[in-house]
């Protein structure tokens, strides 16, 4: 890594070195998810789950010139408190790097940096998709883009259900990008732990993720892969009430001509509000899933990897 401008905390060094189990952390959920104190409180103790779990956090954001992957305290609090926190996707790793920014990274961003340092796992709230009304704005996130170009596995609680589910999926099956339900064969959606979207591979078990990673790998399929995990039934919202928040949030996000990159932060925003917080405290609960999860899976896929 010395050729380039990243900087790996000490703990993700020796877990490379070492050859241990890593999880990838991205940080727009720090600065542009979730407001001011939950956000530096849900990052801390993300990073406690993984590491009970048996892995090594590593939160990766732009700071003072450097990709950093595996953020101090320190860091991780300069995040959640700083008010101009640029959202980095793919396309803006480099000019903010240039620029000496503070940046945050989204999905499609942290799986590049992810599989540039060599970490295989990343876990998230849920991913960025097809938008509705796509068909007219093109509103398409550069997430699914990425997860067919980069061989990293993504454990999230299905696409974001503000999103065009079906027109999702579609993209997904065209650019080979693999989903795989756990404990459900059902597309999860976030808050909701179903949808009308039936999933043509699912499993129980994580040690068969980590031997399809591992066959991917041995086929030389660069293409990224989908770990769906539901939110659990006890932190789970109901489906009737969400489908009309959402509805409503789209509508106040048309009329106040939100789009582009702007458009997620405000849906989940309003979403938030519109809840009484019921829609905070169910996305807290499926982040912390979600890496519980992928610190599992990371376990199995060094056991595969070491075989």
């Amino acid at each position: 890594m010395n050729d380039y401008p990243i900087k790996l905390s000490q703990p993700v060094q020796e877990a490379l070195k070492n050859q241990t189990p890593i999880v990838a952390l991205e940080s727009t959920i720090i600065s542009h998810g979730m407001p001011y104190p939950k956000n530096i409180e849900m990052a801390q103790t993300v990073e406690r789950i993984i590491i009970e779990n048996g892995a090594t956090p590593a939160t990766i954001a732009i700071m003072d010139g450097y990709i950093h992957v595996g953020l101090s305290d320190e860091k991780l609090k300069r995040l959640a408190k700083h008010g101009s926190v640029i959202k980095v996707s793919t396309r803006d790793i480099a000019s903010v790097i240039i620029k000496k920014q503070t940046g945050a990274t989204t999905v499609a961003a942290t799986m590049r940096i992810a599989a540039l340092v060599g970490i295989d796992i990343f876990a998230t709230g849920g991913i960025g998709g097809v938008h509705i009304h796509a068909d007219q704005t093109f509103d398409i996130s550069r997430d699914l883009e990425e997860l067919s170009q980069t061989p990293v596995t993504v454990v999230c609680a299905g696409a974001k259900s503000i999103l065009d589910l079906n027109k999702t999926m579609e993209y997904l099956e065209t650019k080979a990008v693999e989903v795989i339900g756990y404990h459900t064969d059902i597309l999860p959606t976030f808050y909701t732990r179903k949808s009308d979207i039936k999933l043509a591979l699912s499993t129980d078990n994580l040690e068969e993720v980590a031997r399809i990673m591992k066959m991917k790998r041995l086929l030389n399929i660069k293409t990224g892969i989908i770990v769906a995990n539901p939110i659990l039934k006890e932190d789970a919202l109901d489906e009737s009430y969400m489908q009309k928040t959402i509805k409503d949030a789209l509508k106040k996000a048309k009329s106040h001509k939100i789009k582009g990159k702007d458009i997620t932060p405000y849906l989940l925003k309003y979403i938030v509000e519109k809840t009484d917080g019921k829609a905070l405290q169910a996305n807290l609960a499926l982040v912390y899933h979600n890496a519980k999860v992928a610190a599992q899976l990371a376990k199995h896929h060094q056991t595969m990897k070491d075989k």
